[in-house]
């Protein structure tokens, strides 16, 4: 079931754009003069802050083509570097004319739980709520056995199972593709849980990591990590107080929903960015020159339970 949100998710302004542009384009600039580099534009630092919002992004992009291809100190342009300019070229365009998705190489996670960790702090997740576990499965049998780790975030389904059994359409699609949850809507009867195939859906029970202190005279710092188990989340774009209140997190269904509240501020996921093996790529798949395309095109691609029909927007690479 697919319709307009009901909590807006701002897009990202010109200003904010701007800003984002100027700072990797200063970067990139820096390198180069670091590296002996002419810069692309024949602007320097100084004067880059002039330029329109689509001169910046023509900029950084050409620099970027460039750092790749001359590689500074012998080192290629990181994933990350080029994974955010992509991501400042996406949201250049419509919002009908994205698809991000995520792909995740399964060969190079080492299951260090950082994008969990990464993921917990970014949205203040209590206890008993995560947004992206690291499955440990082991393979094969005693001597010859080995261990592979599945990051599992929520797939973003095109085609959801969650959606269409909530009684009150709490949960549904908005115009991202992201399969979003309405705090104010939703009853808490966890129907959508039961329907999700992955496991991607907890349940937010109120509790904290100090409730069951017995002491709190003897813990250092015990207020300051009451304070910080309350402070407001902004998930899907809107500002959501810790309390026991209709539109609070508290009493109703979380999930992953790719870290929008930032991408559409031109950042990529938490877990992208904390990824030690850089192991998860996030983008558009529409754009053909993406990162995330040429990945989702090899042949050692895959999707979980994809015979369901799910048409998940998760890949990974085995």
């Amino acid at each position: 079931m697919t319709r307009q949100p009901t909590i807006p998710l701002t897009p990202v302004s010109r200003r904010g754009l701007l800003g984002a542009l100027v700072a990797g384009a200063g970067a990139l600039a820096a390198a180069s003069v670091q590296a002996g580099l002419p810069a692309s534009t024949g602007k320097s630092a100084d004067t880059i802050d002039v330029l329109s919002p689509e001169e910046a992004l023509a900029a950084y992009e050409a620099e970027i083509a460039r750092l790749r291809a001359t590689k500074v100190s012998g080192t290629p342009l990181d994933h990350l570097e080029r994974m955010r300019a992509e991501l400042l070229r996406a949201l250049a365009k419509p919002v009908a004319e994205r698809r991000w998705v995520m792909v995740i190489d399964l060969r190079a996670c080492v299951g260090c739980h950082g994008c969990t960790i990464a993921c917990v702090a970014e949205n203040k997740l209590p206890p008993g709520v995560v947004y992206r576990p690291v499955i440990d499965e082991e393979i094969g049998r005693y001597p010859n056995v080995t261990r592979r780790f599945i990051p599992r975030p929520c797939m973003q389904c095109d085609n959801p199972p969650c959606t269409g059994v909530c009684p009150v359409s709490a949960t549904f699609t908005n115009e991202h593709g992201v399969v979003e949850v309405d705090y104010e809507q939703c009853i808490g009867c966890r129907a959508c849980i039961a329907a999700c195939p992955y496991g991607a859906r907890t349940f937010d029970f109120g509790y904290t990591y100090t409730a069951d202190t017995t002491d709190p005279g003897v813990m250092f710092g015990a207020d300051q990590a009451a304070t910080y188990e309350t402070v407001t989340t902004f998930e899907y774009g809107k500002a959501h107080a810790r309390r026991n209140l209709h539109d609070s997190p508290v009493g109703n269904v979380r999930k992953c929903h790719f870290c929008m509240h930032r991408v559409l501020n031109g950042q990529l996921p938490a877990c992208v960015t904390t990824c030690i093996g850089r192991a998860t790529f996030f983008g558009d798949a529409n754009d053909p020159d993406s990162l995330v395309s040429e990945l989702i095109a090899k042949p050692n691609v895959m999707r979980l339970k994809e015979d369901l029909g799910t048409e998940p927007r998760v890949y990974y690479l085995q």
